[in-house]
């Protein structure tokens, strides 16, 4: 089991940054040799579910999730969400929380703890530094992107 943390601090008001982090589609336009479908209908909710298929071919690897906590930013007001990964392969959780930060400016804070089977936790290291480096991109890609 990996656990990881990445904060930015971006200049976007906190509803901005929160929009796109959490349009999930969006997701596969900045990782690599992935496609996000989102299984439930509109609006993002407790209770979506969306999958990131990663690879090629037989290769690939869905990493399902379902949204178990939805607070959208408010005002000043920070807002949290919760993702339960719940794949055959890829098991954990992320959250993704955005709050006032400096400046009028959004503090973007991405936890997730990581399962991926059957690699064992021998791997954990390398697997650790491989998804800070692979979220830590996809999440500046993403702030980036209007």
């Amino acid at each position: 089991m990996v656990t990881f943390q990445l904060e930015r601090t971006v200049p976007l008001p906190l509803e901005e940054a929160w929009r796109r982090l959490t349009e999930w589609h969006r997701h596969g336009d900045v990782v690599p040799l992935t496609r996000v479908t989102v299984v439930t209908p509109p609006p993002t909710r407790e209770g979506t579910v969306f999958v990131a298929r990663t690879g090629v071919g037989p290769l690939a690897v869905d990493d399902r999730m379902e949204v178990t906590v939805w607070c959208p930013p408010v005002g000043d007001e920070p807002g949290l969400c919760r993702l339960e990964k719940r794949g055959r392969i890829v098991r954990g959780w992320a959250e993704i929380e955005v709050r006032p930060g400096p400046g009028g400016r959004a503090r973007v804070i991405w936890r997730e703890e990581l399962r991926v089977r059957p690699l064992p936790s021998a791997a954990d290291p390398l697997l650790g530094s491989a998804s800070r480096r692979m979220y830590g991109h996809a999440v500046n890609r993403l702030l980036r992107r209007p």
